[in-house]
């Protein structure tokens, strides 16, 4: 039997985000389609019980599940230094940086380690992450360029970033994400009383992101402040603050009545639906993302899409949003409140983008990208 390794420890972090989500959708894809003589078996620091049970009930069909000795902090500062003990045989797969990659001979031992780097942040965007992140990804990757035998990244634009910070040949991989199963809309009978629940006003517009800076959100609440803006209440699906900024206070700035900016945070994947299914747009003015998986979401609900031209939006989307360029900080948000009108004023556009979507977001799926996983390991 060939047993394919999986580190799953992010789906028991604190906080497991979009790399837990990740990390859980692919797993279970690589288990739906692990070819014939193979298996996956996870591997997860030192947890309590009730974790690794989590995991097993998250992942069923999982051969087994590997606990190191140290716990996920302990692990993490370990596997930086090399120290991986019996965690890094075998044939293992990251689903982000936080592998066991050390020196191994693959054709002699059989040891192959795949790595996954979702984004290049730490380089072009440190403000974006803690200074604890930002140096053990750096920490990392340098392992990575020694030791990876493979190195999937969510697009190609980010292919595209990291050749220019780091030379790993033709060791890399372009495998994306997808939507995650549990990103369906309730039945009708439901709808209703969450619309109710949740106070989703009759029209709106929503995004997905944070105050970052590099995220655009304040750029849009700006925009929505100009003359001639879409006269739409926002609904910021994310926290309602970064740092020392808060929605209420750009909005305010901004012009905007009170109230009409709300951020939602802690949706649950119905909600999460309901919300971006129900909006008249979703706009995504992000400056710089690894993967656009908020856009795709956005497709696969039928929502019409206005979004920045970072390369791996652009990428991602195809031709089934709006772009707007980013250029520079001057004019940004008076470009984004033109492609905002102009789709809600236009009917023949607004279904055009919908049709669009909806085909767009069939071109992602886990089970194509765990297929595409299973292949890399196989050519290695």
């Amino acid at each position: 039997m060939i047993t394919l390794r999986v580190v799953v420890d992010q789906m028991v972090a604190p906080v497991p985000g979009g790399i837990g989500r990740y990390t859980e959708e692919l797993t279970r894809a690589l288990i739906a389609t692990a070819p014939a003589g193979c298996e996956v078996e996870g591997i997860v620091s030192s947890s309590p019980a009730e974790q690794y049970e989590k995991i097993e009930a998250a992942l069923p069909g999982l051969a087994s599940l590997s606990k190191t000795a140290l716990a996920r902090r302990e692990v993490a500062a370990a596997w930086s230094l090399g120290v991986t003990a019996s965690s890094g045989t075998g044939m293992i797969h990251a689903p982000s940086l936080l592998a066991p990659m050390r020196r191994h001979d693959r054709l002699a031992d059989g040891t192959q380690i795949a790595v996954t780097i979702h984004d290049v942040l730490a380089w072009t965007h440190p403000e974006s992450l803690t200074t604890a992140t930002v140096g053990w990804t750096k920490a990392m990757v340098k392992r990575a360029r020694k030791h990876a035998d493979a190195v999937v990244v969510p697009s190609h634009a980010v292919a595209a970033q990291l050749a220019d910070i780091v030379d790993f040949g033709d060791r890399v991989r372009v495998i994306g994400g997808a939507v995650g199963r549990g990103l369906v809309l309730p039945s009708d009978s439901l709808v209703s009383g969450r619309v109710a629940a949740l106070g989703l006003p009759q029209d709106y517009i929503a995004t997905t992101g944070s105050l970052d800076p590099r995220k655009g959100v304040t750029s849009l609440i700006t925009a929505l402040g100009l003359p001639g803006a879409p006269d739409l209440p926002l609904i910021v699906i994310g926290p309602d603050s970064w740092g020392e900024l808060d929605i209420a206070a750009v909005a305010d700035e901004a012009g905007l009545a009170p109230g009409r900016v709300r951020a939602m945070s802690g949706l649950s994947d119905e909600d999460l639906a309901i919300v971006i299914a129900r909006a008249a747009l979703f706009v995504y003015p992000s400056r710089e993302e690894g993967f656009a998986l908020p856009i795709i979401e956005a497709f696969h609900l039928g929502t019409p899409v206005v979004h920045s031209d970072a390369p791996a939006l652009v990428e991602a989307a195809g031709d089934a949003g709006l772009v707007v360029p980013l250029a520079d900080a001057v004019g940004y948000s008076e470009r984004l409140a033109a492609a905002m009108t102009k789709v809600l004023t236009d009917t023949e556009l607004e279904q055009r983008l919908r049709i669009f979507g909806s085909d767009r977001a069939k071109a992602f799926s886990w089970r194509d990208s765990a297929e595409r996983v299973w292949q890399l390991h196989a050519d290695l």
